[in-house]
């Protein structure tokens, strides 16, 4: 069709695409557009202003590299990530769930792990921490033989990826839950980190005035057959950034007890000071087994 007002925009670009073969993705698509136009008309978008975001969108694939993932990191800063989880977990959106973002920091093919490993493969300084976990079915039953990827930053804030000092897949691991549910590893305690502004993300934080922190957090990924693969991550209860996190990933059914123990014996015999302990479960519930695209692909260059 041959456009004469500016209203005629969205009409005809519905129109060019009405022969889209695939359903679901014509769908997508329109809606797409539909809100995409009402954006620009309810804000008024000035010529200048789409040229800057034309300028910030291209930004996030040049950031983005095989050791960093700048557009899942814009994802999480608007709440898109979380919000695309919690809808298509937990009964789809209606019940409770261990399911979180997977963030833009999982790599694929970390070491398989003996039930109670270390995930440490190079000297990390911190308080020591010994993890316990199940993975459960709806009606509360360890599921055997689930597979549980396991990664996170040091105590410093920075995951192995981020730092060519630490040893490849450095807090990095894979268990195979046992004939009840249960796994185990060794590591340190995490401590909260800020996220990387030196690019589009960062743009978008420092204009709406707010800080660039992530409360501490493990991340876990479980995966078996016949169930849907979940990602997780669990917070402490007494991290100061769990209700302002930058990427909106706190839910409470994620907000867990790290219990500091300061005297009596360690579960390991070279632990010294203090040390915490943690335990949680994860339910799992019928779906499809897919493992998620990996964000990354290989650390940063020394």
């Amino acid at each position: 069709m041959l456009i004469e007002s500016q209203e005629d925009v969205t009409a005809a670009v519905l129109a060019g695409m009405r022969n889209t073969p695939d359903q679901r993705t014509k769908q997508i698509l329109e809606a797409l557009v539909r809100h995409l136009h009402g954006f620009v008309r309810e804000t008024r978008l000035t010529e200048r202003e789409f040229q800057q975001a034309i300028s910030q969108v291209a930004a996030l694939g040049q950031k983005t590299t095989a050791s960093h993932n700048e557009v899942m990191l814009m994802c999480g800063a608007l709440g898109v990530s979380n919000l695309v989880c919690l809808l298509n977990n937990g009964q789809m959106g209606t019940a409770s769930t261990q399911a979180n973002n997977l963030g833009p920091f999982w790599r694929a093919g970390a070491p398989h792990c003996k039930d109670g490993a270390s995930l440490l493969r190079s000297p990390v300084p911190g308080p020591a921490l010994f993890f316990s976990g199940r993975v459960l079915d709806l009606d509360g039953q360890g599921v055997a033989d689930a597979e549980v990827d396991v990664w996170h930053s040091t105590p410093q804030g920075l995951y192995e990826n981020q730092d060519p000092s630490q040893a490849e897949m450095n807090l990095r691991g894979v268990f195979k839950t046992g004939g009840d549910g249960r796994f185990s590893f060794r590591s340190v305690r995490p401590a909260g980190y800020p996220v990387p502004v030196d690019g589009p993300t960062g743009v978008l934080i420092r204009a709406q005035g707010r800080h660039n922190f992530r409360p501490a957090h493990l991340h876990f990924l479980v995966y078996k057959h016949g169930f849907k693969t979940i990602a997780s991550q669990v917070y402490p209860s007494d991290d100061p950034h769990l209700e302002s996190d930058s990427q909106f990933g706190v839910t409470r059914a994620l907000v867990a007890d790290y219990v500091r123990h300061d005297s009596g014996p360690a579960p390991a015999p070279d632990v010294t000071g203090p040390w915490y302990s943690l335990a949680f479960d994860f339910v799992i519930e019928p779906g499809e087994a897919v493992r998620p695209h990996a964000p990354i692909t290989a650390k940063a260059g020394a």
